[in-house]
């Protein structure tokens, strides 16, 4: 299992991922390594998880906030580096995106300012050193600073942190989407490249990491956004596959296996009467020969399939659907018969058209280039 449920708030399940596990074990034997003794080696990783409690807060923060306009999370995972809220969509409008992105280094601004209330009623030492004396006396004063640490870091523009998504949240209200995903994407991923300088100059590998981290984040950021510009307002029966081969419950394997030779088809619908029952995929198909052999019929080894969508769907909603379900072939019906395939090998291969369009200067023929699929298939 790769992530670990420990609780919900409302309908948002929260996870450990299981390299998290390792991030604490690491912290109790980096302790023990310096001389520390067992308690304060626990006291460390008690500060830890109280940082990961913050951070949970901090992605409540975006969760709920996304939910008052009406955009549910699926779930929040913590991971070493810190936790992610999945929404299941960005907001159409920049602003709604904004309040979203700035609420989670609210949390963390209101909960070093509780701390701090707290230190100076109680008489508690303020100073920013404590951040790096971590014992149990100044527990509280450690944790008031590393939020303050939290909500600077989390405000740098650049991708994947919400710095990024304010930026690009102010420049969409003035440009674009793409266009300002495009320009939060290269100022994030210009401090990735000062960071990753900085780093080799004064050889510190976690700054490196940090470098490499937003890099990625920023140019993963950047192609999804592309992703849903080119994707809107396209149905699904415009980019879907309408010639592939089709299987019957009562084929044979050995009667996929020459499908599968024959043509670059990879997954198959399966039809029964005119309905679509399920999808063989090459992977299922691959793991049956070995198991049952040849002979056996498709109806004792196909699952279900993930869903099927009609051809009038929007792409950009089919896509997140796909994704979320972990679906890379899904059948495509019109009053409930088969008239197409959608992969996410034929989404891919329509934004290279996009793209390569874009690059010549003229993106408006992308539409063009949909409608004239979507006639010849008719």
């Amino acid at each position: 299992m790769r992530k670990l449920k420990i609780g919900s708030v409302g309908e948002i399940g929260i996870y450990l991922h299981w390299t998290f596990l390792l991030l604490v074990i690491g912290i109790f034997a980096f302790y023990l390594y310096q001389g520390a003794t067992v308690v304060a080696a626990l006291v460390g990783v008690g500060l830890i998880l109280a940082v990961f409690a913050c951070v949970v807060l901090h992605e409540l923060g975006h969760a709920l906030t996304a939910r008052r306009f009406d955009v549910p999370t699926r779930d929040i995972t913590l991971y070493p580096i810190g936790g992610i809220a999945r929404l299941e969509r960005i907001p159409e409008e920049p602003m709604k995106e904004f309040w979203i992105a700035i609420a989670g280094p609210a949390v963390n601004v209101v909960i070093a300012a509780v701390l701090g209330a707290w230190l100076l009623a109680t008489g508690g030492v303020l100073s920013p050193a404590q951040v790096l004396q971590p014992d149990g006396g100044n527990f509280l004063a450690t944790l008031m600073w590393l939020n303050v640490v939290l909500f600077g870091f989390n405000l740098l523009p650049a991708f994947p942190m919400d710095g990024g998504r304010i930026l690009r949240a102010l420049l969409a209200t003035r440009l674009e989407y793409a266009r300002a995903s495009h320009i939060a994407a290269g100022v994030g991923q210009g401090m990735a490249i000062l960071f990753g300088i900085v780093g080799l100059l004064i050889f510190n590998p976690f700054l490196i990491f940090i470098a490499l981290f937003v890099f990625f984040g920023a140019q993963q950021e950047s192609q999804q956004a592309m992703m849903r510009a080119i994707t809107r307002g396209v149905p699904v029966r415009q980019v879907m596959l309408t010639r592939f081969a089709t299987l019957s419950p009562y084929d044979t394997l050995d009667e996929a296996v020459n499908e599968l030779l024959a043509g670059s088809d990879q997954d198959f619908p399966v039809v029964d009467g005119g309905q679509v029952v399920g999808v063989l995929t090459r992977k299922q198909l691959m793991k049956a020969l070995a198991e049952v052999g040849r002979t056996a019929r498709v109806a004792d080894v196909i699952e279900p399939g993930c869903f099927v969508v009609e051809d009038a769907t929007m792409l950009e909603d089919a896509f997140a659907w796909m994704s979320q379900a972990q679906c890379s072939t899904v059948p495509v019906v019109r009053g409930g018969a088969l008239v197409g395939l959608l992969t996410l090998e034929n989404v891919g291969e329509m934004i290279m058209i996009s793209s390569a369009l874009r690059k010549g200067g003229r993106p408006g023929e992308v539409r063009s280039v949909l409608a004239a699929h979507e006639a010849a298939s008719r």
